[in-house]
């Protein structure tokens, strides 16, 4: 029929529900949307924003999260994905040296999109509303540079200060500032979520019932967190009195080249294979700076991957390791050798004594700083399966589901990858005395 191209496509707007639909009643407030996974917090929350953009002029919104990696893989996935429409025309700018990236509208409106490992690109801005993504991720110094960010620019009705997140430790500082009233508490249940729940029929869709079924999979504290949205610790954590996120997870700095490097491998197919690199500074502290941790890929793969990630021998390329502590598995030792061209050494497995050696070096020694950190952003490639499931996805991740198996007075073999290779190489350095070697076809 003719004409029929030039009449205009309706776009269904989404289902709102729940704490999305009360964000408009909170002016200049720390708002803090809090649930479990998969409720549709995030999603609700960038459609909110992206409808004030839309309709006012010159409007400019920041949207955060500690790092920009993972801003880059989950929130702004998000809103590619599921949140623009091409009838918005709305540009990315891929930012510069002067200006953080950002998503440019039309009518002169913009998203800016900086991770907060990397303040200095909006430290002179101001923004007419900010959205801080995974919050818990966030020291409270992290929330309050945003806060200080939120500028009287007059370009929208309100100023939006929007946090969200999952659930975390009881004693985790926003969830004891929401507690307090200094940041509103506003729930999203799993109901809340079109995708998942029918409300007309008052039943879960046959998504909801998959990804409800997914998360109940998931045991202990996780459950607890991501299932039903509940602020709790794990009962039994291994390093419960030992690790502390905020002392030994660090943001990333350059290493001196002269700091000696190690790696340390746990592997695995179906569960995750991890690889850490190390380095060790002139007071015997080790910091974990980069970190394979994945699933279903074979050893020869990973071990090509290390290469490329490590440029031994290549200018410009890292020090070759001093050891390359390994799990004991004699074939996938013997295939790691012979892709990487270096020679292993077998870790010491014995696990009461390791862990022991982890909890010490995790403390704050004499000086006030522990001997074993995390540098953040280490990941060298996420896996999605694992953060589909909800399942720890690098080794910082796992410490909180690292539990004792009470009837066999050693720690349940979950959640546990990242962790025997840290023990492997605490072990490496606390417990016996070593020599390195290499082997005859390494790098140079």
């Amino acid at each position: 029929m003719a004409g029929t191209d030039l009449v205009p496509k309706v776009i269904a707007a989404p289902e709102l529900r729940g704490a999305i639909l009360r964000l408009k009643d909170y002016d200049e407030q720390m708002v803090g949307v809090d649930g479990a996974a998969g409720t549709g917090k995030t999603f609700g929350i960038l459609f909110f924003l992206h409808m004030l953009l839309l309709r006012y002029p010159g409007a400019k919104v920041l949207v955060a999260r500690k790092t920009n990696t993972d801003l880059a893989g989950s929130a702004m996935a998000t809103f590619q994905e599921l949140v623009l429409h091409p009838s918005d025309r709305v540009n990315y700018f891929g930012g510069n040296k002067v200006e953080p990236a950002a998503y440019k509208y039309p009518n002169g409106s913009r998203l800016v999109v900086n991770g907060l490992d990397k303040p200095s690109k909006v430290k002179s801005m101001e923004f007419d509303g900010v959205f801080i993504n995974e919050a818990t991720e966030c020291e409270e110094q992290d929330v309050e540079f945003c806060w200080g960010r939120l500028g009287r620019r007059g370009k929208l009705p309100l100023q939006p200060f929007i946090l969200d997140f999952n659930p975390d430790a009881p004693y985790h500082w926003l969830n004891q500032a929401m507690n307090a009233g200094r940041v509103v508490r506003l729930l999203s249940r799993h109901e809340d979520n079109p995708y998942l729940y029918d409300a007309a029929l008052g039943e879960w869709t046959a998504a909801g019932v998959k990804y409800l079924a997914r998360l109940e999979k998931l045991t202990g504290v996780r459950l607890l967190r991501m299932r039903y949205g509940q602020w709790c610790a794990a009962e039994g954590m291994v390093y419960q009195d030992s690790w502390e996120r905020a002392r030994n997870v660090v943001d990333a700095f350059p290493l001196p080249r002269e700091w000696p490097r190690y790696l340390s491998v746990d592997f695995g197919y179906t569960n995750p294979f991890v690889c850490q690199w190390w380095a060790e500074d002139p007071d015997g502290r080790l910091y974990r700076y980069r970190e394979i941790y994945k699933t279903k890929t074979l050893v020869e793969d990973h071990a090509r991957k290390i290469r490329e990630v490590s440029r031994w021998g290549v200018e410009g390329g890292e020090p070759l390791p001093y050891a390359i502590i390994c799990d004991h598995d004699a074939e996938d030792r013997a295939t790691l050798e012979r892709h990487l061209g270096m020679s292993t050494t077998p870790a010491h497995k014995e696990v009461s004594p390791g862990i022991q050696a982890v909890a010490s070096r995790l403390k704050a020694a004499g000086d006030g700083k522990p001997r074993l950190l995390y540098l953040r952003d280490s990941l060298v490639e996420r896996d999605m399966d694992l953060a589909d499931q909800k399942l720890p996805t690098c080794t910082e991740e796992e410490y909180e589901s690292y539990v004792w198996d009470r009837h066999k007075e050693r720690p349940m073999k979950q959640h546990d990858h990242g962790q025997d290779a840290g023990r492997y190489l605490c072990a490496y350095h606390d417990l016996h005395w070593h020599e390195v070697t290499y082997s005859p076809q390494r790098l140079i």
